[in-house]
Formats: structure tokens, sequence, C-alpha cells
């Protein structure tokens, strides 16, 4: 009797979210499709051999005869980075907040519940395969991500791995974020008494959720920078892949760290005397290096994570009383 009870709550499950599990596969369908066709575009250009003097860094590198800067085609990959990015928002609005909130709202929880169905069971059928899905699509969408941009990772005619669509459109973090929305909307739905203003809170919440991990980000308030120094007046070491704070600095003997614009000249024998009179001894820049994409990115996982598995437990812990 049990099972039976489980399979029926898993169908009716099913039934309620087949429309957007459907629109989920065509989506990852269409990103796929269209992710292969501009690879082998990007393949294409890169094999000319157009790109081959062109060296790792931000500076663009230009074309020999024209002096115009050599670009491929990224405003499609970044287009998949912004929606990987936005899948919290979708997710949470659309499918998170009517998850439990529709039912409550039309009040057809109720002839759920009187058929024997318990509301653990109720719940778990619908979160369940709602995460399971939530899960499979924005982690091919993010493997997508990956492979269409690996060829020109870090190249300036490409896309660095600190620009908004790699940073928060590829990895894991990808996952946990549409994780993420999918709790508080589910929490969200269960609370507002119209699935409406769960749809609109979820809106805020998700995207405030959004907007702050890219402060973040920006501010190095999770992942602190590097500090790179070079001694007396020599060249600083290249900036490369590394993702610059923009701050620059002169060092004095006794270690203080002092603005640039103390000696604003290159590296010449005026910034040499400059830093003779003033005492410096060494310069720095504050970057963080290319390995740190997965510090970033296991970061913002573990954030999103603990933050989807509170929600999740809010719910349930709520069920009884608003159910």
């Amino acid at each position: 009797m049990t099972g039976s009870l489980r399979t029926g709550s898993l169908w009716l499950a099913w039934r309620q979210q087949r429309v957007l599990i459907g629109i989920g596969a065509v989506v990852l369908a269409a990103a796929a499709a269209i992710a292969a066709y501009n690879r082998s575009g990007m393949l294409d250009a890169l094999n000319s051999g157009v790109f081959d003097h062109c060296g790792t860094g931000p500076l663009y590198c230009t074309r020999p005869d024209t002096g115009v800067p050599l670009l491929l085609d990224t405003d499609p990959l970044e287009y998949l980075g912004a929606l990987n990015t936005a899948l919290p928002v979708l997710i949470g609005v659309f499918w998170g907040a009517p998850l439990l909130g529709r039912d409550r709202e039309l009040g057809t929880h109720r002839m759920v519940l009187a058929q024997g169905i318990s509301r653990g069971q109720w719940f778990t059928s619908r979160a369940a395969l709602a995460a399971a899905t939530t899960v499979a699509v924005s982690g091919l969408l993010a493997a997508v991500f990956a492979w269409w941009w690996r060829p020109a990772a870090d190249r300036s005619y490409g896309l660095f791995w600190y620009d908004n669509a790699a940073l928060n459109g590829s990895g894991p973090r990808v996952v946990a974020a549409a994780l993420f929305g999918l709790a508080a909307g589910t929490l969200l739905g269960l609370l507002a008494r119209r699935v409406l203003a769960a749809m609109g809170l979820t809106l805020l919440v998700t995207g405030a959720m959004t907007l702050l991990l890219q402060w973040t980000h920006r501010t190095r308030l999770l992942v602190s920078p590097h500090t790179y120094v070079s001694t007396g007046s020599v060249p600083k070491p290249p900036m490369g892949e590394k993702w610059s704070t923009g701050h620059y600095g002169l060092i004095t003997a006794s270690g203080r760290h002092d603005d640039v614009l103390n000696c604003p000249f290159p590296s010449s024998t005026q910034l040499r005397d400059c830093m003779t009179q003033h005492g410096y001894v060494a310069r720095f820049y504050e970057a963080n290096p290319a390995g740190d994409y997965w510090t970033f990115q296991w970061t913002d996982t573990a954030v999103l994570s603990g933050l989807a598995l509170l929600l999740t437990a809010a719910t349930v812990l709520l069920l009884r009383r608003r159910v």
C-alpha cells in the first residue's frame, strides 16, 4: 500500500512538472546545438593561423598589417553564460514558487493528502523530481559552456576566467545556484498565500543573491588577492591571466605600502629617481592568478549549497504549520 502511494505521488509530481521538464530539455538541446555550431566556427578561425602570434594576457592582439584588434565572436558564448547566471532566478520564480504554492493556493493539496499521502511524501516527490531535473539541466548547461569556452579561454581574443560570463556561468557553482533558486522559491511558495506574490519575492531574493555574489567577486571579499612584488624599479611581473584588483603601489624599506601615484612614472630614470627620493625599494600589484578560478567556484558552491540546505530544512519544518 505504501509503495503504491509513493508511486501515485511521484506520478502526480510528474504530471504537474512535465511541461517544465520538457522546457528544460528543449533549452538544453538548443544550447548544445548552438554551442556545437559556434564552437566549430571558433576552431576554424583558430586553426587558420591568424591568431598564432597572439600570446596570453589581457592586451589585445592586433593584425600585423592593419593594427586592428583580433577578436573572436564570443557574444553567443556570453549569452549562454548569462543564461547560466540567471538560472537561480528563472528556476526559483517559475519552478520553485509554484512547486508547493500552486496546490496551496488552489487547495488541491487537501485532496492529495486525503488519499493517504503524507505531507512528507507530498513534498518529497515534488522536491526530488524538481531537484533532480535542476541538477541535470544546470550541470549539463555548465558543461556545454566549458566545452565551448575552452579553445579560447584566457586569451585576449576570447574570454578570460574572471569575466562574468565565465566565472558565474560555468563550473559547479551553476548547479549550486540553481538548487538555491529552487529551494528559495519553494520556501516562499509555502509561506506566501498567492503564487504570484511568491514569484515576486523569489525574483527579489534570488536576484539579490546573484548580484551579491558578483559583488563579492569584484571586491575579493571571500577570495583574497595575491601580492606580486618587483624589487627596485625593474618591470613588474607580467599580468598574464591574472585578475587585477586595480591596486598598484610602492613599498618602503620598512614595508609600508603607498599608492602608485606617489611616483606615477613608467620604468625609467624618472621612476628610479622618484623611488630613491621617497625611500621606495620595490613596487607591487594585487591580483588573483588563474588558479583562483576554482577557489571562487568552490567558495560560491559552498555558500549556495549551504543556503539551499537551510532553506529546504526550513521548508520541511514549516510543512506541518502551513499545509
